[in-house]
């Protein structure tokens, strides 16, 4: 079997729904209660410069960040479509305009959900954009043209322009379509800078004991980009996605310096209203004692500096 056509089931930590679950979930009501995406914080001020040995991280929306590291620029879960399948209209636009982003030197890719990989955001990059994706994941991009293909597994590295990226576990799974049901991974990435910095993109995640083993392989994380939405109900949503009390468990067990949230005001995906997360992950933050200037609750578009 040709490792693109390997299952990854062996790395559930939990069984996938079953469909009476899906069925009672469905019936219940998926989408969020309360819709205000007015309430959403929007800071929509272009991209500045950065010095040569800092690390400027933009949140774009959802799980889409810019990383600029190095002289590098990083995308991560690139989604600037207005629809994604299956989801109402996106709440808030972009925070950076696609024409805006200079020239991107690499794309991460968590898993092959469609919040996570938008084939009409891929569309539009230049096809020998360097895509580093999860392990059985590459055979996608391949077929769409992109050249410069890396798959990883758990705990596997690639360098690239001057930057080294670990995949690291996730507790999640992956699906595109009916027939692929974790035929590829799914994970987080563990970007290191050439002065050391690191920043840890967690992908879509529930809680588990990898945010500790991260910690130990890679000590002193600067910045931990981590899911705080997407979270009702929790009979269902438990195994795949984090809370915003457990994203702030998550930063202790990572030992990371500082935390900025992601996964929430961008599309109405499950129960909780739109502005929930953020208000539950700012009083978590302040309950665990844990230092004002290490929350990154960033606004859409806004843009903050790790010091060289």
């Amino acid at each position: 079997m040709r490792r693109d056509e390997r299952s990854y089931r062996d790395r559930l930590e939990t069984p996938l729904p079953r469909f009476a679950d899906v069925l009672r979930l469905m019936w219940g009501g998926i989408r969020c209660q309360e819709v205000d995406a007015d309430r959403v914080p929007v800071l929509r001020r272009g991209l500045g410069p950065v010095a040569p040995r800092d690390t400027a991280v933009t949140w774009v929306g959802h799980a889409t960040f810019l990383v600029r590291c190095g002289g590098a620029a990083v995308l991560t879960d690139p989604v600037w479509s207005a629809r994604i399948p299956g989801v109402p209209r996106r709440l808030t636009p972009p925070g950076v305009a696609f024409g805006e982003l200079p020239p991107i030197d690499a794309v991460v890719i968590s898993h092959n959900h469609y919040d996570h990989l938008d084939a009409p955001t891929m569309a539009r990059l230049p096809r020998g954009t360097p895509v580093l994706v999860p392990a059985g994941l590459g055979r996608w991009f391949r077929r769409r043209g992109f050249t410069r293909v890396v798959e990883r597994d758990w705990w596997e590295s690639v360098e690239l322009a001057g930057l080294v990226f670990d995949f690291v576990p996730a507790r999640h799974w992956s699906r595109r379509g009916p027939r692929d049901t974790c035929r590829s991974l799914w994970g987080g990435w563990l970007i290191t800078g050439p002065d050391g910095q690191r920043l840890y993109h967690a992908g879509d995640t529930g809680y588990g004991a990898h945010f500790a083993e991260i910690g130990r392989r890679f000590p002193g994380i600067d910045l931990a980009m981590l899911p705080i939405g997407a979270y009702e109900p929790r009979w269902f949503m438990r195994p795949l996605h984090l809370d915003p009390e457990e994203a702030v468990r998550a930063v202790d067990d990572l030992g990371a310096s500082a935390a900025a949230s992601m996964h929430w005001g961008t599309f109405a995906l499950t129960r909780e209203p739109v502005t929930e997360p953020l208000a539950r992950f700012r009083k978590a933050w302040r309950d665990a004692g844990r230092e004002p200037e290490g929350l990154w609750d960033l606004a859409v578009g806004e843009t903050r500096v790790l010091p060289g």
